[in-house]
């Protein structure tokens, strides 16, 4: 099974931050964003990445490697201009295989076992679905048992963490379009699973959020408790 990380936007909301520093290599707990998704693949066993670039896609690139520091092997998918979550995915297709893939964001801190998700899901893709948070009361869609549902209740907020099988993408062209199109039309047709996930999980889309999750991490260490995102247990064990 391949992954794929998404790492190809600039992170506007992030101000000054991302002025001349793409967003997967600002740092929280003295690691690059990106490491973390890059070390969760590791731990799961999966070797084989893609991530794509665009934005400072240089720096990333001389930041990582070719993974080699990380146990993984690292592919470069190019994007003279950011074609979006799904356009991306479908560029980077031939890289992935014709077997189903996990993608994730390169600003997910999480520590769900990505050993966890079906490597043959059901239908086209299936998603890991987190309760709302704050800045997205209204969530996206609800579970109905294992599927993901439009109108099932409580609303629930996608992770960005998925499996996906290539046919997902069998109708797409070339371009800039986003994911979430495909999702609410696999979802139409009743053929994407989906859980819960009620773990540790934090969406880093501000300065201020961060700013927020280091601080929370260093006052855990400073108490003595197990780090978020721990290294010691989801990231280098």
């Amino acid at each position: 099974m391949r992954g794929m990380i998404l790492a190809a936007g600039r992170g506007e909301r992030m101000g000054a931050l991302t002025a001349e520093l793409p967003k997967p290599l600002l740092k929280l707990a003295g690691r690059y964003l990106i490491e973390y998704p890059l070390l969760a693949f590791a731990q799961a066993g999966i070797r084989e990445i893609v991530i794509n670039v665009s934005y400072h896609a240089e720096k990333i690139q001389q930041a990582l490697g070719d993974g080699a520091q990380y146990g993984v092997k690292i592919t470069y998918s190019y994007e003279a201009e950011r074609l979006e979550t799904g356009g991306g995915i479908f560029q980077a297709l031939p890289l992935l295989g014709t077997e189903p893939f996990i993608v994730l964001s390169s600003d997910i801190i999480s520590e769900y076992p990505l050993q966890n998700l079906p490597q043959q899901p059901e239908g086209l893709a299936h998603l890991v679905m987190v309760k709302n948070p704050v800045y997205h009361p209204r969530g996206d869609f609800g579970l109905r048992g294992a599927k993901l549902d439009m109108k099932a209740q409580p609303s629930l907020t996608f992770s960005n963490i998925g499996v996906y099988r290539p046919e997902l993408f069998a109708d797409c062209k070339p371009g800039h379009f986003r994911l979430g199109k495909l999702l609410i039309e696999g979802i139409l047709q009743d053929r994407l699973s989906g859980e819960l996930y009620t773990g540790m999980w934090r969406n880093i889309g501000t300065p201020q959020e961060l700013a927020a999750l280091e601080s929370e991490w260093r006052a855990r260490e400073e108490s003595n408790l197990r780090p978020l995102a721990s290294e010691t247990n989801t990231l280098s064990s």
